[in-house]
């Protein structure tokens, strides 16, 4: 990838972690149903259960790592909870012979994982501060890239064994420790540097941040809303593709072309952002705008090549809002970045919670269409959530609250 060029050596050597530590996680959350239906036989409620056992884990870890980030410091608190998710994902072969130890488990890997990704955000967007929007937009790329690999290799260890593929994982989050560990000790320039406690100044309280909501409320509230319409793919879509008696392959395939395009289709999304697109305000609300196009194909046309156009349409919605987000706050929340990092992502993510059980009641009752409908509500709401938050942060209400 010859763009890569440009980007000092550090910055590929971060990728590369970046990478090899997607591969790692994404080589157990594929299984964790099958592996507690399967190998555990317990039901698939039960294995519902714990899915949202690790995504609640998840949201509260979201929360935790945005605000102790400057409290610990950038190297404790990345290094420390990487380090501690490979020790809950080594523990998971002992506690599975213990259901309810398993399931606090399972929420100690959402806790551990989650609490170190708005701390590296916050670290990418105070490092490399000039590139950061790009460079979000190269990281979200890599860790795609990691996740198709990891999702391949998940298949292969499973005939192995499944403890064989949260060992692997809980390796390649203990590697990704040690990167940062060795990492962080080089770095003698940072802007956020750790400094004698005495010399500290006073950290705002918690409560005061989350009362400056046009950061991140609105922001957080469209993001919430778009995870829970995407949830039609996993609990609408997928149920769908069975009921009409294709082949399973061909939801995979969905998910395949989600990962060629994330990759290939980055040209497409440069044109986007240089076109109408060109502020990270204006790429979540054109992302908002494909997500609802992407589920209106969904209801005009429930055949297996609508689904393939509205796959394409969503991910390019994807493509526009992931890197936008923390290049967002970390351009204007300054130092306090870590904060509204954590704070937007554990509102968003519950999202994920929410959806899977709304859809999945719509889709018993009515099939695939009421599930594209909610979805369509959901991008609508998205859409209007993300114009408030562009209209309260737009340039001229800025400098008249700063001059105040």
């Amino acid at each position: 990838m010859k763009f890569l060029q440009d980007y000092p050596r550090e910055i590929k050597v971060f990728l590369i972690a970046s990478l090899v530590n997607a591969t790692g996680s994404a080589l157990m959350w594929p299984l964790v149903t099958m592996y507690v239906f399967e190998e555990l036989g317990r039901s698939m409620q039960d294995a519902g259960i714990v899915i949202a056992i690790q995504s609640f884990g998840g949201i509260a870890g979201q929360l935790l790592g945005g605000s102790l980030y400057h409290k610990l410091g950038v190297k404790r608190l990345i290094v420390g909870a990487l380090a501690m998710n490979a020790m809950a994902l080594f523990a998971l072969p002992v506690s599975s012979s213990n259901w309810y130890l398993f399931m606090v488990v399972m929420g100690l890997v959402g806790l551990f994982n989650s609490m170190a990704q708005p701390a590296i955000q916050a670290f990418v967007g105070f490092r490399f501060a000039e590139r950061r929007g790009e460079l979000f937009n190269i990281i979200y790329v890599a860790n795609n890239i990691g996740v198709a690999l990891g999702t391949i290799l998940s298949g292969f260890l499973a005939d192995i064994s499944y403890m064989l593929s949260f060992v692997m994982n809980g390796l390649t989050s203990a590697i990704f420790a040690v990167f940062f560990l060795v990492y962080l000790r080089k770095i003698t320039s940072h802007p956020v540097q750790e400094v004698p406690h005495k010399a500290r100044t006073r950290e705002q309280s918690g409560w005061k941040l989350a009362g400056n909501t046009r950061l991140y409320l609105y922001l957080s509230l469209g993001t919430m809303f778009l995870l829970v319409g995407n949830s039609v793919w996993n609990t609408g879509v997928s149920p769908f593709i069975i009921s009409e008696g294709w082949s399973k392959s061909l939801y995979s395939f969905l998910w395949t072309l989600n990962g060629i395009l994330i990759f290939a289709a980055q040209p497409v999304i440069s044109l986007i952002k240089r076109w109408f697109a060109g502020t990270s305000n204006a790429q979540m609300t054109a992302s908002a705008v494909f997500y609802l196009s992407g589920y209106g194909v969904i209801l005009l046309m429930p055949s297996y090549p609508g689904l393939v156009l509205a796959m394409v349409l969503a991910t390019l919605g994807e493509m526009l809002i992931s890197p936008a987000t923390p290049a967002f706050i970390a351009d204007t929340a300054g130092r306090n970045a870590p904060f509204y990092m954590g704070l937007s992502g554990g509102i968003g993510a519950a999202g994920r919670v929410i959806g899977p059980a709304l859809m999945g009641g719509l889709f018993d009752r009515g099939g695939l269409a009421p599930t594209g409908w909610l979805a369509c509500g959901m991008a609508v709401l998205a859409v209007g959530f993300f114009v408030i938050h562009a209209y309260v942060n737009r340039p001229a209400r800025n400098l008249e609250q700063n001059a105040v």
